[in-house]
């Protein structure tokens, strides 16, 4: 095994010790927390050997570069889920390519996913992205809109709602942090109890690789983490 690789097996098996640690905290059991490895610039050798270490979902931020990977990944028994940002003239491609797409932030797409999905005879799992720092920088749907706009987007039949996603702003200390996933927690308990149509409610996906164990002590049920399995990224690849 080489250096690159045994380092993530090393830091996959140090992840898992601390998502275990902040749920034993938050008073619930290690494995009501999925850990997603975040795959964006990384090659396929070593997203194959993070798959071969337990790694059982992993996030891509761009539809082209998954489709470019997915034929050489061994994605037997894995969750592929497209976690960047979407738009709705790459809805075709993407649909039916993977299990979840993490960042619904619009009517307008939902409907584009749905559309598509009846085409294809399935139903696409969702996430509705919830821009929960309200930074006009990301994407997502603001706090205060998120249920009108669940509403609507449940009435889709091509879709299946499974939760809520988020990424609280970067350049904020951990106090600041807890509040956000808090927020967020409260807003997916909220959300679970008005049972919508087209809707299973269970996926909270909050936590990258600098703050996933606040993320998890607050309720989250999927942590993307990519930087911290794999190393810093290189952009020129």
């Amino acid at each position: 095994m080489t250096d690159e690789f045994y380092n993530i097996s090393e830091n996959i098996k140090r992840i898992r010790e601390n998502i275990t640690k902040a749920a034993l905290k938050s008073g619930r059991a290690a494995d009501s927390v999925n850990l997603v490895a975040v795959t964006k610039t990384v090659d396929v050798a070593r997203i194959n050997h993070a798959l071969s270490c337990g790694i059982k979902y992993i996030g891509e931020n761009k539809v082209q570069e998954f489709l470019q990977k997915r034929d050489e990944l061994n994605l037997g028994g894995v969750s592929a889920h497209l976690i960047g940002h979407l738009q709705t003239n790459k809805v075709s491609k993407i649909v039916g390519k993977v299990d979840m797409i993490e960042s619904v932030d619009s009517v307008r797409l939902a409907e584009a996913i749905s559309k598509k999905s009846i085409e294809l005879g399935i139903k696409t799992n969702v996430l509705l992205q919830v821009n929960i720092g309200r930074e006009e920088s990301k994407s997502g749907i603001l706090p205060e809109q998120l249920f009108e706009i669940a509403d609507e987007i449940s009435q889709f039949n091509g879709i299946m709602v499974r939760g809520l996603m988020a990424i609280p702003p970067a350049n904020v200390d951990n106090l600041e942090k807890y509040k956000f996933f808090s927020n967020m927690a409260q807003l997916f308990i909220d959300i679970e109890r008005k049972k919508m149509d087209n809707s299973n409610m269970g996926v909270l996906s909050m936590g990258m690789s600098g703050d996933y164990e606040i993320a998890v002590e607050c309720g989250a049920t999927l942590v993307r983490v990519g930087t911290g399995i794999f190393g810093r990224r290189n952009y020129n690849v």
